[in-house]
């Protein structure tokens, strides 16, 4: 009887790819604390996950001829659009980066990143002594 990796796994696969777009996010957002203008941009992690799990697109985008490149419907490579974060205090330059905010955010990401990524080890490490009999 073959394995199938998707319901062995779950969601945990779909949780990582879409924890590790948020960190990407998160991290451009520190990195980008004092530019001036800069708006922090966050995914709900809820509404991606499920459109993961879905595999349907938010939008549909029709290659009408053979050299189109296909791309995201987003645009941006993310699985759901990005969201604006609403500024706690105004800044005088723009820029709506908290970094006490962000980096809270980013190390809650790290913390769920990792403890999906041990799931799927043990899940792994499991079906592994399945196949050889242990």
């Amino acid at each position: 009887m073959p394995i199938n990796f998707d319901s062995a796994l779950g969601i945990h696969a779909d949780a990582l790819r879409v924890r590790s777009q948020r960190a990407e996010l998160l991290a451009t957002n520190l990195a980008n604390a004092d530019t001036p203008n800069f708006k922090a941009q966050d995914i709900d992690f809820k509404a991606a996950l499920s459109n993961a799990v879905s595999k349907e697109p938010s939008a549909q985008v029709n290659m009408t001829h053979k050299n189109h490149m296909a791309m995201n419907a987003n645009g941006n490579g993310l699985i759901t659009p990005v969201q604006y974060r609403i500024a706690m205090q105004d800044s005088l330059d723009g820029n709506t980066v908290d970094e006490q905010i962000e980096q809270s955010q980013f190390m809650q990401n790290s913390v769920h990143y990792q403890a999906s990524l041990e799931f799927l080890g043990s899940t792994f490490k499991g079906l592994t002594k399945a196949l050889r009999g242990d």
